[in-house]
């Protein structure tokens, strides 16, 4: 992964600096002490993320990130201010991070940005095949990703289920989740894996999909809270 450190402050460019030199898989390309000089090297060379600084003079990053051609580069901001959440959220960044920035904190932002890195990899690979085939009784069928709310383990059967009707299949969740990808399917209990993009609202113990309630094991609460990006 590469990134760039743009801040004002020289202490605050070191200290994100060194952390992530601890990081085998993040390289640092440049550090930059205001976004205009940052804007300039991103109309030339593009990079995975920023740890991006909000109250810098002459350019905010606030501005910088609404001036930026690729929206899909990931923004984490660096602020000693939480009052910046808001505007945060609306512009979709990464993580936000409140200085003095922790080394557990730096870690925990830096793998939810491999994450959704990862994701959108997964993405490019499965957007050529947006569907998997599955056998309904004595037929081959095929059954697009995008129709499928959820697949529920049932003895020797999963079952799949889309807003019109739910496809038995003989076989284990454990294929059930090889075969779908992980950026679109999560599991959320032994008996569930559930599309992220159908999740309707996320409540005490489950979440429901199309007005159905399913339970949410402790196991894997973190890995889905993860995926969603909540702030």
């Amino acid at each position: 992964m590469t990134c760039l450190i743009i801040d004002d402050n020289p202490i605050a460019r070191a200290t994100l600096s060194q952390l992530a030199s601890q990081i085998a898989d993040l390289d640092v390309i440049a550090e930059y002490s205001n976004a205009i000089e940052a804007y300039n090297h991103l109309q030339e060379d593009d990079v995975d993320f920023l740890f991006l600084d909000i109250e810098m003079p002459e350019m905010t990053g606030i501005e910088l990130t609404r001036n930026l051609k690729n929206k899909d580069l990931l923004i984490i901001f660096t602020t000693s201010k939480k009052d910046y959440a808001v505007e945060a959220f609306e512009l979709n960044v990464a993580d936000y991070l409140i200085k003095p920035v922790t080394p557990g904190r730096f870690l925990q932002a830096v793998d939810k940005a491999r994450e959704i890195l990862e994701s959108k990899k997964e993405e490019v690979r499965v957007s050529v095949d947006e569907f998997i085939f599955v056998r309904d009784s004595t037929t081959i069928r095929r059954l697009k990703l995008e129709d499928i709310l959820y697949a529920e383990a049932m003895g020797d059967y999963v079952k799949f289920y889309t807003p019109q009707k739910m496809y038995a299949i003989h076989g284990t969740m454990k294929s059930a989740e090889e075969k779908l990808p992980p950026s679109k399917f999560v599991r959320v209990h032994r008996s569930y894996i559930v599309a992220i993009g159908k999740i309707d609202t996320l409540q005490d113990g489950g979440l429901v999909i199309d007005g159905k309630f399913l339970p949410i094991a402790d196991a894997y609460r973190k890995a889905l809270t993860n995926r969603m990006n909540i702030f």
